[in-house]
C-alpha cells in the first residue's frame, strides 16, 4: 500500500510531505477542523466565508492558519467556486483577493495556477475532491475543486491541459487527490451515474457500484485518477489519499453533517525566497 501524502503538522492542517519537505519554500497542504473560533455547526476551524457563520470567526481562522503557514492573508488567493471548470492564473495584482471578504474571490473559479512567488492558492471544501498539480521543473503549481459536476466536466485533464500551455511537459506534471468523501460514504443517483459513464465511456474497471435500485456507491477520488490518466499522466505521477472527509471527523464533511457545516482548506504556494 502507498504511503498517505499528507502528513500531520499541527491539529489544525496536513502537509503535503514528500512535496514539502526539503523544499522548505512549497507551502502544500489542507486544514482541519481544529484549533478555530467558530461554535456551532462551524465548529471550530471553518475557513469558509459563504456557509453563515460569523465573518469575524472565519478571519480570526484564517489569520491563525495565516500566521502558521507564515503566508500573510495578503497573500491570499480565494475562488467563488461554482462546480465548473473554469481556469485562472493569478497574479500579484490578484494578492489578497476574496481572503477577508467573499465578494472580492475571483470570479467562478474552480481551478487556479501560478508560478509566482508569494501568492497562496486556495480552495474550500466539505466533500469535493481537492487536487494539488506540481511542476518541479518550472515551478508552476496548481489547485483545482472537484466536486461531482466539475469532475465530468474534466476539471483535472484541462488543468494539464492548461500546465501544457504554460510550457510544463506532461512527464513534468505531479498530481495529489486529497482529502475528500469515500466511496462507502458517497451515494448518488442515476443522473449522476450516467454523467460518469459519459466521461468514462470507453472505461473497465468503472469506479462505482449498485447500492440499490438508483442508488450507486460513486468513488469519486478514483473517477478524477482515471480521468487524468485519460488526460496523459502515468499512474505513478498521481498519489492519492485515504483519508475521508466524512469518515474522519476532523474534518467538515456537507454529506455527514447535513448540509450546514463548515468548510476545510486546502493551500498551496511559493513563499519568497
Amino acid at each position: 500500500m502507498l504511503k498517505e501524502p499528507f502528513v500531520f503538522e499541527t491539529d489544525s492542517y496536513y502537509s503535503i510531505g514528500e512535496w514539502t519537505e526539503g523544499t522548505p519554500q512549497l507551502i502544500a497542504g489542507i486544514t482541519t477542523r481544529r484549533g478555530g473560533s467558530s461554535s456551532g455547526p462551524f465548529d471550530t476551524f471553518n475557513m469558509g466565508l459563504h456557509v453563515g457563520d460569523e465573518e469575524t470567526s472565519v478571519i480570526h481562522n484564517r489569520h491563525l492558519l495565516a500566521t502558521g503557514l507564515n503566508m500573510p492573508l495578503f497573500t491570499w488567493v480565494a475562488a467563488e467556486q461554482t462546480h465548473g471548470s473554469t481556469i485562472y492564473t493569478p497574479c500579484s495584482k490578484d494578492a489578497g483577493k476574496g481572503a477577508e471578504d467573499y465578494k472580492s474571490s475571483i470570479k467562478d473559479t474552480d481551478g487556479f495556477m501560478t508560478r509566482e512567488r508569494n501568492i497562496l492558492l486556495t480552495m474550500c471544501y466539505a466533500d469535493c475532491v481537492p487536487l494539488y498539480f506540481l511542476d518541479r521543473a518550472t515551478g508552476m503549481i496548481g489547485l483545482a475543486h472537484a466536486g461531482w459536476k466539475g469532475t465530468v466536466l474534466r476539471i483535472g485533464p484541462k488543468m494539464v491541459e492548461s500546465f501544457i500551455g504554460k510550457g510544463s511537459s506532461i512527464s513534468s506534471l505531479e498530481v495529489v487527490i486529497g482529502p475528500s468523501i469515500c466511496r462507502d460514504c458517497y451515494v448518488v443517483d442515476d443522473y449522476v451515474i450516467d454523467k460518469v459513464k459519459k466521461t468514462l465511456e470507453d472505461e473497465n474497471n468503472l469506479p462505482y457500484n449498485l447500492k440499490e435500485e438508483g442508488q450507486y456507491n460513486l468513488d469519486l477520488k478514483e473517477l478524477n485518477r482515471k480521468l487524468l490518466i485519460q488526460g496523459g499522466l502515468n499512474p505513478d505521477q498521481i498519489r492519492t489519499s485515504s483519508f475521508c472527509s466524512s469518515c474522519h471527523e476532523e474534518f467538515f464533511s456537507y454529506r455527514r453533517d447535513g448540509g450546514k457545516t463548515g468548510r476545510i482548506m486546502s493551500f498551496i504556494g511559493w513563499k519568497e525566497k
